[in-house]
């Protein structure tokens, strides 16, 4: 098998996601600044366009990047990062959802509708009249994390998991995007300080 890659936040977390597993694939570059991810052949594998998507050794496509961590994981069960058990998937499913909903899908939106838009705007409907409000969601939800992290490592407690390599890999481009953790949340501070320390962090970049 091999990853379509690129830049961003969404290629990132897989790339992040296969080095939590110790595992190397071969990765194959899509130019996403220059439209290559929005015509064929590209899209002929893949046809919304989006990166990153996994082709698997029969010619078929995963995209979607919870739905790729979640294939290797199946297929490569050891070191789980999503969980070893039915009520430990659960709960870095639902965790990850949260994140989804509350911050990346907003901070994304966000980006893509003020200052990316410039990219974007021939590619997909844009709405800029939404991004204020929508960055603001992004924070709020932050905020919400940073209160449920008392007394925890990672996002489910003490296990590492596909949750926090979400989270951490938009926070990371928010910093690049004018959408910083707030330095009011600083348990979410010290969290995304302990997952920078991880080697997955720095080979993930």
């Amino acid at each position: 098998m091999k990853l379509f890659n690129s830049m961003g936040p969404n290629p990132r977390l897989v790339r992040m996601f296969l080095a939590e597993k110790e595992l190397e694939i071969p990765f194959q570059e899509i130019d996403i600044m220059g439209g290559e991810n929005r015509k064929s052949p590209y899209t002929d594998k893949n046809p919304l366009g989006q990166l990153p998507a996994l082709e698997l050794d029969d010619g078929s496509v995963i995209a979607e990047t919870v739905a790729i961590c979640e294939y290797i994981e199946e297929v490569h069960p050891s070191p789980a990062v999503i969980g070893a058990n039915p009520a430990e998937r659960a709960e870095t499913r639902m965790w990850t959802r949260r994140v989804e909903l509350n911050v990346t899908e907003p901070m994304g939106a966000g980006f893509r509708y003020s200052d990316g838009m410039a990219m974007f705007k021939d590619r997909i409907r844009v709405i800029p009249e939404a991004a204020d409000g929508l960055k603001a969601q992004a924070q709020d939800g932050m905020a919400r994390l940073n209160s449920m992290l008392e007394g925890k490592e990672f996002l489910t407690g003490s296990r590492f998991t596909l949750a926090d390599i979400v989270l951490f890999s938009f926070l990371d481009f928010g910093k690049m995007i004018g959408q910083p953790v707030d330095s009011k949340n600083e348990l979410l501070q010290a969290w995304m300080d302990r997952v920078a320390a991880r080697p997955s962090a720095e080979s993930s970049q």
